[in-house]
Parts: structure tokens; sequence; C-alpha cells
């Protein structure tokens, strides 16, 4: 008899019980009129008879009248001043109550150091990706992005040999392109090195060489000489500025992204701070892909 010790409980069980007994009281008060009542009034005629059953010629009840325009009242006002439509959402709470946390979430954990950072992007990493990526974020043999390789050289030159189903730009989908792989590593060492904010590459010597290639092959036809994929301030293709940033994994997680296998879908819901993004994206950078 533990539950009776919750006063909810008790409430619900008493609640329950008188319930039960104004239903006896009432079915049994129906099946006795039932019983013992006879036919008394008058008749309502023009068809109102059918099969020698009539309808007696009784007014509506006052209270079921005055019950059923008190319903029209609280609905006009449950709709337009109690509760207004679209004034509230449980979703809308929910993110409400997130941002709140988020806050005292960064408030707390603002001061963190590389390798703390590293460690919490680890946490969301095995919690919300590496169900598609692998626990080792390399993708699961080709049904997600490895992520050990994106976001670094190694990442754009996968780019350039296979192509990138992108994310709905307006310059659709990235083919292929016919290079060999030194050509493709120069121009990789070029955008993370001169182009992404990232500003590093293993390869310094490859810049100008890859500075020629980006051009010539047409990279900035879509992505433009800047690298920022705009075109009459509009986005045409990916951001390659952001590339290997939070930035570019914010926008990733907000709106999801096409695969050559399924499709990564939004994590806006999750409304992750931007200290977990971060996090996330410091983790994956610390992946150190294997030398090809």
């Amino acid at each position: 008899m533990d539950f009776l010790n919750d006063h909810i409980n008790v409430f619900g069980l008493i609640a329950a019980l008188v319930i039960l007994v104004l239903t006896i009281y009432e079915s049994s008060s129906l099946i006795k009129e039932m019983r013992d009542s006879k036919s008394q009034g008058e008749l309502m005629e023009n068809g109102h008879l059918f099969d020698g059953i009539g309808e007696f010629a009784n007014n509506v009840p006052v209270g079921w009248i005055a019950s059923f325009m008190c319903t029209i009242v609280w609905a006009f006002w449950y709709f337009f001043f109690g509760y207004p439509l679209n004034s509230f959402s449980q979703i809308g709470q929910y993110n409400e109550e997130v941002k709140a946390h988020n806050q005292k979430f960064e408030a707390k954990w603002k001061h963190l150091g590389q390798k703390e950072l590293v460690d919490m992007g680890q946490g969301i990493f095995l919690v919300h990706c590496s169900q598609c990526h692998g626990i080792t974020a390399e993708g699961l043999h080709g049904s997600a992005q490895n992520l050990v390789r994106w976001g670094k050289e190694e990442g754009i030159m996968d780019t350039i040999k296979h192509g990138s189903k992108g994310m709905d730009y307006l310059a659709g989908e990235m083919p292929a392109m016919e290079l060999d792989e030194k050509d493709a590593k120069a121009i990789a060492s070029y955008v993370m090195a001169e182009i992404s904010s990232v500003k590093k590459t293993k390869n310094p010597q490859l810049i100008d060489k890859g500075k020629e290639l980006f051009e010539s092959m047409g990279c900035t036809g879509c992505h433009g000489n800047d690298g920022k994929g705009l075109q009459e301030n509009q986005v045409f293709a990916a951001d390659l500025t952001a590339y290997g940033t939070e930035n570019f994994l914010r926008n990733i997680l907000t709106h999801g992204k096409k695969g050559n296998i399924g499709h990564m879908p939004s994590f806006k819901y999750k409304n992750f701070s931007d200290l977990q993004v971060k996090a996330l994206a410091e983790f994956i950078q610390s992946l150190k892909p294997l030398e090809d």
C-alpha cells in the first residue's frame, strides 16, 4: 500500500470511487425510470411517427441550451483570449528551456582547456554521431562520411576524387574531378592554407601549384576566387572559407546533408549550444587520418 503515501494517488483513488458511485446511482435511476415511467404528453405531428413510435412535443431543456451556449462562449474565449492560436507550443517551451540550460552550461564550462574541449566533443560524438559514422568516425565502410578525413586536406582530396552530393546548393552536386593524387593534394593544400579559416597545411610547398590548379580546373566557377561560393549575393556552392571549422559543421548540423548512401537529417531539434558545436568540431579536427 505504499502508493497511498502519495497524495496524488489518494486523490485519484477517491475521485475514481466518487465517479463509480455516481455512475451506479445514475444508471440505477435511469433503469428504474425506464421500467416504471408511463408515456405522457402531446405527440408531434408532421411525420414524427414511425412504426407506432412517436416523438413528444417537448421543448429543448433549458439546461441543455445553457450548456450549449456556454460551450460556444468558452470555445471563443479559449481560442482567442485564453490560449490564442500559435501563442504557445510545447516545442517552443522546450526550446526556451533548452536555451536557458545552454546559457548556464556555457557559463559553467567557458574556461575549458583544449583537452577537455576535445573530450566533451568525443562524448557528443559517441552519443549522437557514432551510430552512423562509427565508433572510430571512419564512416562504417563508406555508409557515412569519414570524419577522420573530413575537415582536413584528406577530406578535400576525397571530394575531388569522388564528388559531393552537397547541401542543395544552386550549383547542384559536385562531380568527381579527373585529377591525379598529386594535383588533388596541391589543391587541398591551397584551400586549407589560403582559403579555409584553418590556415594550415602539411604541404606548404604545394600552395602555389594548388592555386594555379584551383583557378585553371574551374573551381572558381562555383566557389569563386575567394572560395565563399557566392554569386550575386546568393549561396551558389559550399563556402570553403569555413571548411574544417565549427561554422561549417554547424551548417551541416542545422540543415542536414545528402550522402552517397541515405541522407543525414538535421540536428537542429537537438539545440546544440555553441560550445557543444565547437567541442564537436575540435574533436573531429583532433582525429588523425592515416597516410594514403
